[in-house]
């Protein structure tokens, strides 16, 4: 029987030094968010260990692309599964801005101004399909001519981080570190969004080109087969989560897992599912180290990474 312990804060206090004492205090998403902290610091320490990211597009149109992008920079993880929207908000970043809004808006008066809402981000039609639909048209084009007939998606995407290299905002996307630092990005569902549109629209000219799916399995397979353990912090839900826990079964679950979600379990979906749920089916080991963190990934994250950067001293870059 521990004693719950008032947090005691202090002016200049650190991000390490507060969720430090989130395992003390009891709070009911504190302590959840400090046990998730020190199993992803272990996670990432653990050298025989494969660690994966998932996460779904949506948290990409908002500064937590800065998180994941950091943790690509620094090498923190080996593997990131996501959406075809993830490339949309990625690449339409880099040209273009989006920008605040709010969740009360007019969204027929935004519609007839050629305004996109995400949440309370605004996407204008300049900042998105209109960019992706130019930009996308040259990249696919350079990487047709470069000799590519058929193509996986994690290829597609460290071919197209490869083309950002003249941008001058390069740094700032996933993809471009993703192909710098040879991590592969597996995007499911890949023609879900205004990238694999544009990719469609390309092959009814080309239409020796084609996305080959099957490519990015055989080489998840190997990712798998070839590991001693696997870690896994799973951001929300849909394809993305599945996808990763899917794998996993093969190699006896997840060694470590981090789930942070809002969805609720009792509508049966996939993404409400709980950790003891994928132990059912083996995704998740019985022995492994997990923790559920409730609420809104764009705040959990940047806490998260933040204190495994200060503990791990990764932050060279």
């Amino acid at each position: 029987m521990n004693p719950v312990k008032d947090l005691n804060l202090r002016a200049e206090m650190s991000v390490k030094e507060l969720i430090d004492q989130f395992g003390s205090s009891g709070g009911f998403t504190t302590r959840e968010l400090f046990l998730a902290s020190e199993i992803l610091k272990e996670m990432i320490n653990d050298n025989e260990c494969v660690s994966f990211l998932s996460f779904p597009a949506c948290i990409v149109a908002t500064g937590a692309r800065g998180v994941i992008r950091k943790m690509v920079q620094e090498e923190m993880i080996d593997v990131l599964v996501t959406t075809c929207g993830t490339l949309d908000h990625d690449l339409a970043r880099v040209w273009r801005d989006y920008y605040h809004g709010s969740f009360e808006l007019n969204d027929e008066e935004l519609r007839r101004n050629g305004i996109n809402r995400i949440g309370n981000v605004l996407v204008p039609n300049e900042s998105y399909g209109l960019i992706l639909e130019r930009k996308m048209k040259e990249i696919l084009e350079d990487i047709y001519y470069e000799g590519f007939r058929e193509i996986s998606t994690r290829e597609l995407a460290w071919e197209i981080g490869k083309r950002l290299e003249k941008e001058e905002r390069k740094e700032t996307s996933i993809v471009y570190w993703c192909y710098k630092n040879r991590i592969p990005i597996f995007v499911q569902g890949i023609t879900d969004g205004a990238v694999g549109s544009q990719i469609w629209l390309f092959r009814q000219e080309r239409r020796d080109f084609s996305v080959n799916v099957f490519k990015d399995e055989e080489e998840l397979s190997e990712i798998i087969f070839n590991s001693k353990k696997t870690g896994a912090l799973i951001i929300g839900g849909g394809i993305s989560k599945h996808h990763t826990i899917w794998w996993n079964q093969f190699k006896g679950g997840l060694d470590y897992v981090i789930y942070v979600t809002t969805a609720v379990e009792w509508d049966g979906s996939l993404s409400g599912a709980r950790i003891k749920e994928a132990i059912s089916w083996g995704k998740v080991s019985e022995k492994a180290k997990k923790a559920s963190v409730y609420g809104d990934a764009t705040l959990i994250l940047p806490l998260m990474v933040s204190y495994v950067l200060d503990i791990l001293g990764r932050d060279e870059k």
